[in-house]
């Protein structure tokens, strides 16, 4: 292992949770099954990505609440959730619920912004204050408040029989701390860690700037090392890495087909920066253990985190990430310094 790369010290995973719309159950059940996986594997965590209105988990936190009950150690989190659908003080209520019930072991990640195709189903989300929404950081900030105890309200007391609380209930007191920001560009980096939120990085990022040379992983160890700068933690502030990292060990001739093929259709995304956002995307990573280990111990931003997140492919079969999970954790992991949990 090079010197300037640290050892794998949290081995975690993401999944999209797709399923039939005629039978949505089987695809959730899928989904359960593979986190009881990830935990007799060894996984750390396992992080569940978020859909509204499409195919997909749509309420992870149910999700996690239910994996919950199936498992004991492996941490659960949400990578992420946009929180332009969400009251923040309600989704307060249901983290810490989740949070309670799994032993402290949820780590809920979230993301800005309006929802996507807004006009289209504002109607339906806010017909009374679509106008009027903030879908910027204070959104964030008061969820961070409310899961962090501050009062929600300025009445708390006996009423009658009935017994009130300022803030949000259940209090999960650990929470606060386990809350994560999805971003992909400096100025997201910075409010995570002025805000002492943990910081998840995926495959997606902003390229900023006149200077189009700049490679990805350029433009995502700057977004990492200006989130420790602003955060209280320094460089011990927790950056999670959420590449798609594909292990081929134990695939099968179909299976390695599959997967090349799937990479290279997605790989003229990553030449140039794409659309009004000048979104950046990183190859998928796809090969053995070892080569894959190679290409990350030479990625400038793997080299200082030490937690991972890798996104397991949205279009695959159930039985291809059983074997993706297994190579993760049986060869890929050690290549990386990682030891599984015991």
């Amino acid at each position: 292992m090079p010197p300037t790369s640290r050892p794998l010290r949290k081995l975690g995973f993401l999944t999209i949770g797709l399923f039939d719309e005629a039978d949505p159950r089987r695809g959730h059940e899928s989904t359960l099954e593979i986190i009881e996986l990830g935990e007799r594997l060894g996984f750390d965590s396992a992080w569940l990505r978020h859909r509204h209105l499409q195919y997909g988990i749509s309420s992870p936190v149910a999700v996690m609440a239910a994996a919950s009950q199936r498992t004991s150690r492996i941490e659960l989190g949400t990578a992420v959730i946009p929180l332009g659908w969400e009251n923040p003080l309600r989704l307060a209520e249901d983290l810490a619920t989740v949070d309670i019930l799994s032993g402290g072991r949820i780590n809920p990640g979230v993301s800005v912004g309006p929802p996507m195709h807004f006009d289209q189903l504002k109607e339906a989300l806010y017909p009374d204050t679509a106008d009027v929404e903030d879908f910027g950081y204070e959104r964030v900030r008061r969820l961070l408040d409310f899961v962090r105890g501050k009062p929600a309200t300025d009445f708390s007391g006996v009423e009658g029989f009935e017994v009130f609380s300022d803030r949000v209930q259940p209090h999960s007191p650990g929470l606060g701390r386990r809350l994560w920001y999805g971003g992909g560009s400096t100025g997201s980096a910075k409010w995570a860690g002025e805000h002492g939120m943990n910081f998840l990085t995926s495959s997606v990022v902003k390229a900023e700037g006149p200077d189009e040379s700049r490679v990805f992983a350029e433009i995502q160890l700057s977004h990492v090392r200006a989130f420790r700068a602003h955060h209280p933690d320094g460089d011990a502030a927790r950056v999670s890495q959420g590449l798609v990292v594909i292990p081929t060990d134990s695939a099968s001739p179909e299976q390695r087909a599959k997967y090349g093929e799937f990479a290279r259709k997605r790989t003229p995304r990553t030449a140039s920066p794409q659309g009004p956002a000048r979104l950046m995307f990183a190859p998928d990573i796809v090969g053995t253990s070892d080569e894959i280990a190679e290409l990350l111990h030479a990625h400038a931003a793997f080299r200082e985190i030490d937690e991972v997140a890798f996104a397991l492919p949205f279009t695959f079969e159930h039985e291809d990430y059983v074997q993706i999970l297994t190579d993760m954790a049986t060869k890929l992991g050690p290549a990386l310094g990682w030891k599984p949990t015991a």
